[in-house]
């Protein structure tokens, strides 16, 4: 195990995880939950509850291994997302992450910081027919590739706009919270 390779978790993750999955077809539960963790730490104790919640397998990688092979072994993107959001009860958030990773040309991670910079899609969360939320994230998704700066893979559109978005909020949380005469040191 490479511990010094683990610790740029995005890199690991789409340099190691993602080559990983499109060798094997699947993913173990190590792998996934790298995913998960980089997605939202916090949800990872949720996300494996739901995935052992059948008495179907009897362990966490079986689970994981079962719905990644069947994400693999699904033609359209439109299935893959159902897979996990119908099937799996995944949120789009951590959906749309998970895709995103296995396929980083096809799918862009659905986060709220992106919403913030393209200034739409807040509710699209919130939905919870299948087809409303693929319509909407296919508009999402297209609204996205067309952002500047052009030239950029879907991936690196999805790392601008969130960094983006974080800048500005560093930005105005100094401006807010931390000008001269606001500080209590």
């Amino acid at each position: 195990m490479d511990y010094l390779e683990q610790y740029n978790q995005e890199a690991y993750i789409f340099d190691v995880v993602q080559k990983r999955f499109a060798t094997q077809g699947y993913l173990n539960a190590y792998d996934f939950f790298f995913i998960i963790i980089w997605k939202a730490n916090r949800a990872k104790s949720k996300v494996a509850k739901n995935l052992l919640k059948s008495d179907q397998y009897k362990s966490l990688d079986d689970a994981v291994r079962h719905l990644t092979e069947s994400i693999g072994k699904t033609p359209d993107h439109k299935a893959k997302l159902r897979i996990l959001i119908s099937d799996w009860k995944f949120r789009l958030p951590m959906a749309s992450a998970i895709l995103s990773v296995l396929y980083p040309n096809d799918f862009t991670v659905y986060d709220v910081r992106v919403c913030d910079q393209l200034n739409d899609f807040h509710s699209l969360n919130h939905k919870v027919n299948f087809e409303v939320i693929w319509t909407g994230y296919l508009a999402y998704k297209s609204k996205v590739e067309l952002t500047e700066p052009v030239g950029l893979s879907l991936r690196d559109k999805d790392r601008y706009l969130w960094g983006k978005s974080f800048s500005e909020q560093l930005e105005q949380d100094i401006q807010i919270h931390f000008s001269k005469g606001d500080a209590n040191d």
